[in-house]
C-alpha cells in the first residue's frame, strides 16, 4: 500500500509540473503539424506526413489466424508499398480488440480487449514499420478492483489512464478510471460517481449512472471529461437481440462527468442523454469547449465554460435524421477548431460540420464511406482523413453489409477523394477498429534507410 501511495504521489507531482509547462507552452497546439487531432495533448506530434497507420483489429472466427492483431499500413505516398499492409502482429485469441493509445513519450502503444480485459503493450519506436509486442497485462480486473472492459487508453505525464466500460459484479455499466505507469505498474482506480456515491461531485440533472466510455483532458483548464456507454452484458450481446430487449435498452449511459485533472476528483455530473461516446476538445488555448455526440439520440453536445467560468453541457445540433437512429459513433475535430467530422454507423456516412460557432454547428458536407463505418481520424493539417468499419464483433452488420475495410481520403476543402482502400475480409485480417499514426521522425530515424 505504501509503495503504491508513494508511486501515486510521485506521478501526481510529475503531472503538476507538466500542467505548469502546458500553461506556458500551450502544448504546441499552434504549430502546423500532421497528426491525429484526437491524441492526448501530452503526446509528441508528427512533423509532416505520417508514415504509418496502426490499426487495432478484431479477429474473426474462421478467417485467417482468427486472432486480434495490430495491422500496420504504409501511408507514405512515395513508398513502393504505399497503401499496403506491411505488418500484422497477432496477439493470441479474440479479445474484442477496440481502442489503443500512445504513451506520453510515444514509444509504446497500449491496446485493450473489451471481453478478456487484457492490455497489450507494443513497442512502436524501435522499428516503427514493425511494432513488437512487449507486454501483456492479464490482471487488469483484479488490480483495478473489479473494473471490466478497458476502453480509452490515454497518455498523461509518465502514465496511462484508461476508462472502463463495466464491472465484474453485475457486468453492468457502473465502472471506473484506472491508472498505470508507462512501464505497466498499477497505480490507482477512480470510480465513476453514482447516486449512492457521488465522490464529492455535484449532480446537475437527474442522472449519476456511473457509466464510462471515453476520456479527454484540457491541461490549460485543469479539467478532464469522461463520457458513458454501456456494460459488458450489452456490448457483448448480438445487436439485433439487444435492440429487441427493452431492459437491455435501458442500460445505456446518459452522463458526462467533469473531473479535476490533477486530483482525479469528480466535480460535476451532466445529463447528456443517449450514450455520449467520443469526446473531442478544442485545441486553441483561447477556446474552452469540447464536443461529444450521442449514439441513441443523434445529437451533437457542447461541453463549455459559461460567463461565470462554470462548465455546462448543451445540445447544439442534430446529426442526420434522429428518428431513423443513424447511430453516430466516432468524431474528429480539426486542429483549427473550425470543422468536426462525424461518422454514423447505420447508414455508413461521414458528415462534416462547420463548428466555427460552437453553439451552432452546421452540416456542410457528407459522403458515404460504406455499408457501415465507425472510426475516423483526421490529420493535423486536415488534408487526410482515415476511416475503419467495425464497431463491435456482435454489433457489425450481417451478410453483404458486413463490409470490413480501412480507407484513406484526401480532403481538398470541398470533397473527399479516395486514395487507399483495403478489404480486411479479403486480406483475412479481421474487423478493423481504431487507428493511430506512426512516423520515423518521432524518433530521429531516417526513413529513407528503412
Amino acid at each position: 500500500m505504501n509503495t503504491t501511495t508513494n508511486l501515486h504521489n510521485r506521478v501526481k507531482a510529475l503531472c503538476a509540473v507538466s500542467l505548469a509547462a502546458a500553461a506556458l507552452t500551450g502544448i504546441a497546439t499552434n504549430s502546423v503539424l500532421a497528426d491525429e487531432t484526437c491524441l492526448s495533448p501530452y503526446a509528441p506530434k508528427i512533423t509532416g506526413q505520417e508514415d504509418f497507420v496502426y490499426i487495432w483489429t478484431l479477429g474473426v472466427e474462421g478467417l485467417g489466424d482468427e486472432q486480434d492483431k495490430l495491422v500496420t499500413v504504409d501511408a507514405r505516398p512515395k513508398s513502393k508499398t504505399y497503401g499496403k499492409v506491411i505488418n500484422a502482429l497477432s496477439v493470441g485469441g479474440r479479445n474484442e480488440a477496440h481502442h489503443s493509445g500512445v504513451t506520453d513519450d510515444r514509444h509504446y502503444l497500449w491496446a485493450g480487449g473489451l471481453d478478456t480485459n487484457k492490455l497489450f503493450v507494443f513497442d512502436i519506436h524501435t522499428d516503427p514499420a514493425k511494432p513488437a509486442l512487449t507486454n501483456t497485462i492479464t490482471d487488469f480486473v483484479a488490480k483495478s478492483g473489479g473494473v471490466v472492459g478497458p476502453h480509452t487508453t490515454y497518455a498523461l505525464p509518465g502514465r496511462m489512464i484508461m476508462t472502463g466500460l463495466s464491472n465484474n459484479k453485475d457486468n453492468g455499466g457502473r465502472t471506473g478510471l484506472v491508472e498505470y505507469t508507462n512501464d505497466g505498474k498499477y497505480i490507482d482506480t477512480h470510480w465513476m460517481p453514482t447516486d449512492s456515491d457521488l465522490g464529492g461531485a455535484v449532480k446537475t440533472g437527474k442522472y449519476a449512472d456511473g457509466y464510462g466510455y471515453d476520456l479527454r483532458v484540457m491541461p490549460r483548464h485543469n479539467v478532464m471529461f469522461t463520457s458513458s456507454f454501456t456494460g459488458w452484458s450489452n456490448y457483448m450481446m448480438d445487436f439485433g437481440k439487444m435492440l429487441a430487449d427493452p431492459e437491455a435498452m435501458k442500460r445505456f449511459g446518459n452522463t458526462v462527468v467533469q473531473w479535476d485533472l490533477h486530483t482525479k476528483q469528480p466535480k460535476k455530473v451532466f445529463d447528456v442523454p443517449g450514450a455520449p461516446l467520443e469526446i473531442r476538445c478544442a485545441w486553441d488555448e483561447k477556446h474552452d469547449y469540447c464536443f461529444t455526440s450521442t449514439a441513441l439520440t443523434s445529437k451533437i453536445w457542447l461541453i463549455h465554460k459559461d460567463k461565470a467560468g462554470e462548465w455546462q453541457a448543451k445540445d447544439v445540433a442534430n446529426i442526420g435524421e434522429p428518428a431513423k437512429i443513424p447511430l453516430p459513433v466516432d468524431i474528429s475535430i480539426a486542429s483549427d477548431d473550425k470543422l468536426l467530422w462525424v461518422n454514423t454507423f447505420m447508414d455508413g456516412m461521414t458528415r462534416l460540420f462547420d463548428i466555427s460557432d460552437p453553439f451552432k454547428p452546421k452540416q456542410v458536407y457528407e459522403h458515404k464511406i460504406g455499408a457501415q463505418v465507425n472510426m475516423v481520424s483526421s490529420s493535423w493539417d486536415g488534408k487526410r482523413i482515415y476511416y475503419t468499419s467495425s464497431l463491435l464483433a456482435n454489433w457489425d452488420k450481417k451478410g453483404k453489409d458486413n463490409e470490413q475495410f480501412f480507407k484513406a481520403y484526401d480532403w481538398n476543402g470541398k470533397k473527399l477523394n479516395e486514395k487507399i482502400a483495403i478489404d480486411f475480409t479479403k486480406e483475412k485480417l479481421g474487423r478493423p477498429h481504431q487507428m493511430v499514426f506512426g512516423a520515423y521522425s518521432l524518433y530521429g530515424k531516417d526513413k529513407d534507410k528503412k
